[in-house]
């Protein structure tokens, strides 16, 4: 039938009854991860991945200003790969490297809590369940280790959420054989957050402090 659009679904946060209000900046812990140079070029270049580090950039000053917990994550793949973090490729970009004081987590999975430090660091840094709980994701890849991070938090009883502008992603080819665009992908990935393991802001001011 043309011209039909279809109606949308209850969400499953709205089913259970969970909380749809955005965090304050002030009251979170941000985490950024993968800003690698490994998304900037190359192989893995990323569709917009230069006005998403902008972003990024912007949300980690305002975090340093309201002097909140950041911790860094990136991913090592190993030497000889783009994800090598021992050299430029898999290094974090310059413009949101971190200063002394903010920790840096290694990780090899997409889900920054599996077999890392993750969870013991937001620990010591008075973020755990119960208290302390928001977190704000921004990062690459958003369909990969910013959707399975966010859930990795949601499992353990952080409440997340993700600020769309300060992620990015890239066309794949779908199990048809088509190709999905990187815009179609990034919209899909975040919807999935926010049918259960998050929420999503558009923007690095949609953060009020």
């Amino acid at each position: 039938m043309t011209g039909f659009t279809p109606s949308p679904s209850t969400s499953l946060r709205d089913v259970i009854g969970l909380d749809n209000q955005p965090p304050r900046l002030s009251g979170s812990t941000l985490l950024m991860i993968d800003f690698q140079n490994t998304y900037r070029t190359g192989v893995m270049s990323l569709d917009g991945a230069g006005p998403a580090l902008a972003a990024a950039a912007h949300l980690l000053r305002r975090a340093r200003a309201a002097g909140i917990p950041v911790v860094h994550v990136v991913n090592d793949g190993g030497e000889n790969t783009p994800y090598d973090i021992r050299a430029h490729i898999g290094a974090i970009s310059d413009a949101v490297a971190p200063v002394d004081g903010e920790p840096v987590v290694v990780k090899q999975f997409p889900d920054a809590f599996h077999a890392t430090e993750l969870e013991k660091t937001l620990s010591d840094l008075g973020a755990a369940p119960g208290g302390g709980r928001d977190l704000v994701l921004a990062g690459f890849m958003t369909h990969m280790c910013v959707a399975f991070t966010a859930q990795g938090a949601f499992n353990l009883g952080y409440r997340p959420t993700v600020v769309a502008e300060a992620t990015a992603t890239r066309a794949l080819t779908a199990p048809d054989g088509t190709v999905l665009s990187a815009a179609s992908l990034q919209a899909a990935a975040l919807t999935t957050v926010t049918d259960l393991f998050g929420l999503v802001v558009p923007a690095v001011d949609s953060l009020i402090d």
